[in-house]
C-alpha cells in the first residue's frame, strides 16, 4: 500500500501534465457532454477534448499569450468556459474568472487589478462592460463566444489560429505545458467582496493537482461515475471539480442553466451532483410547498417523521427495528421514491460546498435516502480544505481534513489551516496576504470545533457576530440557515438586530413557492408585491417562524419580520456575484424598514 504523503509528492506537477495524463490513461471514455443550440447533447471523449483545448491553447499563444498572463473569462458555465479554462492553464496563461453577473464598479476593479491582457466575453453584454469601464489599451484581444462584434475575434476564429500555428510548430503546446512549473500561477479568482472590493487570491497549479489527488485518495468518486456540472465556474468549487474530474477521469454533463437542473437531472439520470445549499434548500422548500396541506400532506409528514426515525440506524449501518423497517419500506414507495426519481433515479449522492448547509435541510434529504454530504474550504484554500464521506456522513459536521491537510483550533476558537491547497497570497496585497497567512497558516475567520475524530464543526464567523443590548452574541447565519430552512416560502432570509433587544429578519419569497401557495388559495393572478402583504399569507408564515424559532436558542428567536417586495440582487447591491450577503449594505438600505420592527418596544 502506497504511503499518501508519497502519492501526493509524486503528483502530476502541473494542469496541464494532469490533463495528458488522463487522456493518456482513458483516451476514449467519454470526458464532457453538453447541450448545442438545438438542445441535442454532444459528448467529446477525452482524446477529443484535448484536440480541441490544444487548438484554443495553441490559438492564445499566437494572440501573444505569455506564461502568467491573465485571461479574463466573464461567462455563465458552459462546456466552452471548461475548454478555454484548461487551454489557457496549458498554454501556460492563468484565468481571471469573473462572474457574469458582477457589475460597475466591482467589474472594472477585476479586470484591471489583475491585470489582464485578454478578455473572452460570453455575449456583447459582457463586451459592452468591458467597453465601458475598462480602459482601452489594456486589453489586447477579445474573445466573443456568442455574437459578432467589431474588434473581436470569435471561439472559432481563435481555433483556426491555433489549427495554423500547430500546423507550423506541432510541439507547441506540448512546450508550453512542459515551460509552466507547480509555482506558476494558474487562477486569480476575486472574493466575494462582502465588505468592499474583492481581493484576488492567486492559486498555483501545485495547489489545483493537490486537491485532484487528495480528493481521490478517499475513494468518494469512481472512474465510471457520471457528475451533473451546474456550478458556477468562476467560484472556486467550480475549478476544483473540474480538477477532481482531469484526475478521477469520471464523465461531466457540462449545463450552467439553472432553470434547467431539475428537469435535466431527471433526462441524464447521473450519480453524483455538487451544489451550493441554496440549490438543495429551493428544492425542499418546493417539495414542501406542494405537498402542505390535504391528504398528500399528511402522507408526506409521516413519511419524513419514519424517514428521521430510521437515520440513526442508517447512519450507523444497524438493522432497523422491524416496525420501523416496514414503515420505512412504505413511505420509501409512496414519497422517497418519487423524490428519488424527480432528480434522476441514480443519484449516489451530492456535495454542498461555498456556503453552510443546514443540518435539517442535509438530514431531511437523507431521511428520503439521498446523501449529501458537507465539505468546507475557501477561495484561498483552493475550495476544499475538509470533507464528509457519503458512507460515514457525520450531520452536522464538515468531515476531517484532506490527505495532506492539517487544522487546528486557535485559542479563540478560530480555524486555522495549513497544507498544499493554501494559496500564494493575495494579488498585489502582500499586508492582507501577511495578516491572514502566518507561519503557513492560514487565519480562516470562522469559529469552530473539532471533535475526537478530527471532524470540524463549523459555529460561527468572527466579524459577523451581532450582539443584542442584552449582551447575547448570535451567529447570523445560524439564524439565517434555520429560517430558509423551515420556511418554505422564503427563498432569502436576512439576520438584523445588531444592538437591538431581540433579533429580527428580512425576507424575500421564493417566486415558485408563492405560485404554489396562490394556486392552493385562489388567488392565482396577483402579483408577487399583492400576494406576499396578504395576512392569510403572513399567517403561513408565522406558522412556519414558530417551528423555526423552536430550533433555535431563546436569543436568537426572530421576533418580528418584514417581506420585501423582491429578492436580494447583485445589480442594488444585496448580495455579491456569488449570491453571499452583504448584510451590512442591506442593514443600510433597509435601515428605515428595521428601525420600524423596533420602534413600539423602543417606545416603551
Amino acid at each position: 500500500m502506497t504511503d499518501i504523503q508519497t502519492v501526493l509528492d509524486n503528483r502530476p506537477p502541473t494542469v496541464g501534465a494532469m490533463f495528458n495524463a488522463r487522456v493518456a490513461a482513458t483516451p476514449d471514455n467519454e470526458a464532457i457532454r453538453y447541450p448545442d443550440a438545438q438542445e441535442n447533447w454532444v459528448s467529446l471523449t477525452w482524446a477529443q477534448l484535448r484536440s480541441t483545448v490544444w487548438e484554443i491553447g495553441a490559438g492564445l499563444l499566437a494572440l501573444g499569450l505569455q506564461q502568467e498572463e491573465r485571461v479574463a473569462l466573464a461567462s455563465n458555465t458552459r462546456y466552452e468556459w471548461v475548454l478555454l479554462d484548461l487551454a489557457i492553464n496549458c498554454a501556460g496563461g492563468a484565468t481571471t474568472t469573473v462572474y457574469p453577473n458582477t457589475q460597475g464598479p466591482e467589474f472594472a476593479h477585476i479586470i484591471t487589478h489583475s491585470d489582464s491582457k485578454y478578455f473572452v466575453a460570453e455575449d456583447v453584454e459582457q463586451l459592452e462592460k468591458l467597453r465601458e469601464l475598462v480602459p482601452g489599451d489594456q486589453i489586447r484581444e477579445v474573445i466573443l463566444l456568442d455574437g459578432t462584434a467589431e474588434g473581436t475575434i470569435s471561439k472559432e476564429m481563435l481555433r483556426e489560429k491555433g489549427r495554423a500555428l500547430l500546423a507550423e510548430n506541432p510541439s507547441a503546446m506540448d512546450d508550453a505545458v512542459a515551460a509552466t512549473t507547480p509555482d506558476t500561477l494558474a487562477t486569480l479568482i476575486y472574493t466575494s467582496g462582502t465588505t468592499g472590493m474583492p481581493k484576488g487570491v492567486e492559486l498555483l497549479h501545485s495547489n489545483w493537482t493537490y486537491e485532484g489527488v487528495a480528493v481521490d485518495s478517499l475513494n468518494i468518486i469512481g472512474a465510471d461515475s457520471l457528475q451533473y456540472f451546474w456550478l458556477p465556474l468562476s467560484h472556486v468549487f467550480g475549478k476544483a471539480v473540474m480538477m477532481i474530474q482531469l484526475q478521477i477521469g469520471f464523465a461531466s454533463v457540462v449545463d450552467g442553466r439553472l432553470d434547467k437542473i431539475v428537469d435535466g437531472l431527471g433526462v441524464i439520470q447521473p450519480s453524483f451532483m455538487c451544489g451550493a445549499p441554496r440549490i438543495f434548500e429551493k428544492v425542499r422548500n418546493a417539495v414542501k410547498a406542494k405537498s402542505a396541506g390535504g391528504v398528500k400532506g399528511q402522507i408526506a409528514r409521516w413519511a419524513f417523521a419514519v424517514g428521521r426515525d430510521s437515520n440513526p440506524y442508517r447512519v450507523k449501518g444497524e438493522k432497523m427495528p422491524t416496525p420501523l423497517a416496514v414503515q420505512y419500506r412504505i413511505a420509501d414507495k409512496l414519497v422517497f421514491s418519487k423524490l428519488q426519481e424527480r432528480l434522476g433515479g441514480n443519484i449516489q449522492f451530492m456535495i454542498s460546498g461555498a456556503a453552510k448547509l443546514s443540518s435539517q435541510v442535509q438530514e431531511w434529504f437523507y431521511s428520503a435516502g439521498i446523501v449529501i454530504v458537507e465539505g468546507y474550504g475557501s477561495t484561498e484554500t483552493s475550495a476544499v480544505a475538509t470533507v464528509n464521506v457519503p458512507a460515514t456522513p457525520r450531520f452536522g459536521t464538515v468531515g476531517p481534513a484532506l490527505p495532506g491537510t492539517e487544522i487546528r483550533i486557535a485559542d479563540d476558537g478560530e480555524v486555522l489551516i495549513k497544507g498544499p491547497g493554501i494559496m500564494r497570497g493575495y494579488h498585489k496585497d502582500p499586508e492582507q496576504t501577511a495578516e491572514v497567512l502566518v507561519d503557513g497558516w492560514y487565519h480562516t475567520g470562522d469559529i469552530g470545533e473539532l471533535d475526537a475524530d478530527g471532524y470540524l464543526r463549523i459555529t460561527d464567523r468572527k466579524k459577523d457576530l451581532m450582539k443584542t443590548s442584552g449582551g447575547k452574541f448570535v451567529a447570523p447565519q445560524k439564524v439565517e440557515g434555520t429560517m430558509a430552512a423551515n420556511i418554505p416560502y422564503v427563498s432569502q432570509a436576512v439576520a438584523v438586530g445588531d444592538g437591538k433587544k431581540y433579533i429580527s429578519a428580512l425576507f424575500t419569497i421564493d417566486p415558485g413557492a408563492m405560485e404554489s401557495w396562490a394556486q392552493r388559495h385562489n388567488k392565482v393572478g396577483m402579483s408577487y408585491e399583492e400576494l406576499t402583504q396578504l395576512p392569510e399569507f403572513r399567517a403561513s408564515i408565522d406558522r412556519f417562524l414558530d417551528r423555526a424559532n423552536a430550533k433555535l436558542e431563546r436569543w436568537e428567536t426572530v421576533k418580528k419580520y418584514a417581506v420585501l417586495d423582491h429578492e436580494l440582487t447583485v445589480e442594488e447591491g444585496g448580495v455579491t456575484a456569488n449570491m453571499k450577503l452583504r448584510r451590512s449594505a442591506i442593514a443600510k438600505r433597509y435601515a428605515d424598514l428595521v428601525d420600524s420592527m423596533y420602534e413600539a418596544e423602543e417606545e416603551d
